[in-house]
């Protein structure tokens, strides 16, 4: 019998220690170290979860082909400064079939990017892509839009520091081990759309790159098969089936897209500082019968956070390296980010 994902409350993560949050944490170690994949419910800002208040974030994707346009990232328009943040539009030869944007934490406010510091190789960090501010629809194209996703990308941020500060203390770590690391975070908040797919575009998707059997019926991918690259990924589904993740007998098992819940999955990074204690799960999404939209959030430490080993024992020792440079290898090798991989050099963590 096929794993399934649990669904954890989480309301006693924000509160003082207890025997239930104690609970709380033994169902979430557990997840992450078994099929890496869990839903959690309850906690501050889940009023978000709802069709309604999702359609509030979603509305971007009502705006005009004009208005969409002045949002796209320099590798679809190369008049664009900016190259990490903005829109990406579909691109109808690719697996991933889908159109969206990367939201940086500039949403909250422009100086919530933290200080501007030369990084070890004396480079300022204002100069990093990986910081730079993200182009925005204009208040007048969707009033009430940029409220709407400030306030939702505060509800994440809070949620996915309160996991990652669970799964140090699952780890038998102070836990606040993590927190200097995600001061000043470059966290990303996406949203998707995945429409379905034009039968006329002259993609031949019935190869296995672009189709698999499912239940006994043949269905198309969307979402190619990956593990996140980074910690934390929160995913708000609208409702709308097709995400799946791989358990540990490698079966393919739907994460249910429930209202008032996040889907969390955690990534290949996370893994390696946690010497292999916390999985990292492959996934992919297949084409529903109607237009998926989701939004996750990658919860991210700041750009030039050093990644070092945890005091964890038998953890495998690795050289300490910057999360931007990580990153950017490892982003950059998506359809979306293609062709950027140049515009930014490892700024390398000082030697110790």
């Amino acid at each position: 019998m096929a794993q399934e994902i649990e669904i954890i409350g989480i309301a006693d993560l924000f509160e003082p220690p207890s025997p239930a949050r104690d609970h709380a944490d033994t169902r979430i170690m557990a997840a992450a170290s078994g099929i890496g994949f869990m839903a959690v419910r309850d906690f501050p800002g889940d009023h978000w979860l709802t069709p309604d208040r999702r359609a509030q974030l979603l509305r971007i994707f009502a705006l005009s082909e004009a208005e969409k346009q002045k949002l796209l990232r320099w590798n679809f328009d190369p008049t664009r400064k900016n190259v990490y943040r903005g829109w990406f539009p579909l691109q109808p030869t690719a697996v991933s079939y889908k159109e969206g944007i990367d939201i940086g934490p500039d949403i909250i406010g422009p100086d919530i990017m933290g200080p501007d510091i030369a990084d070890a190789g004396g480079v300022s960090t204002s100069d990093d892509p990986l910081r730079e501010p993200t182009p925005l629809p204009a208040e007048d194209a969707l009033p009430g839009w940029r409220a709407a996703a400030a306030d939702y990308y505060r509800s994440m941020e809070s949620v996915g520091n309160a996991l990652m500060r669970s799964i140090a203390r699952g780890l038998g770590l102070p836990e606040t081990i993590f927190d200097a690391c995600f001061d000043d975070g470059i966290s990303t908040l996406r949203l998707i759309r995945y429409p379905l797919r034009d039968a006329n575009a002259g993609v031949d998707t019935s190869g296995p790159e672009f189709s698999v059997i499912h239940k006994g019926e043949t269905r198309t991918i969307i979402g190619r098969e990956h593990a996140d690259s980074g910690f934390v990924t929160l995913l708000a589904q609208d409702g709308v089936e097709g995400l799946q993740a791989k358990n540990l007998a490698g079966e393919w098992i739907d994460v249910p897209p429930a209202n008032g819940t996040l889907a969390v999955n955690f990534g290949q990074l996370l893994e390696r500082w946690t010497g292999g204690r916390v999985r990292a799960t492959r996934h992919r999404v297949i084409a529903p019968k109607t237009v998926r939209l989701s939004i996750p959030f990658f919860y991210e430490p700041r750009v030039d956070a050093e990644i070092a080993p945890l005091p964890l024992k038998g953890a495998e020792p690795f050289e300490p390296f910057l999360y931007g440079d990580y990153l950017w290898e490892a982003a950059t090798n998506f359809v979306e980010m293609s062709g950027i991989k140049h515009l930014r050099q490892p700024r390398r963590a000082k030697a110790s």
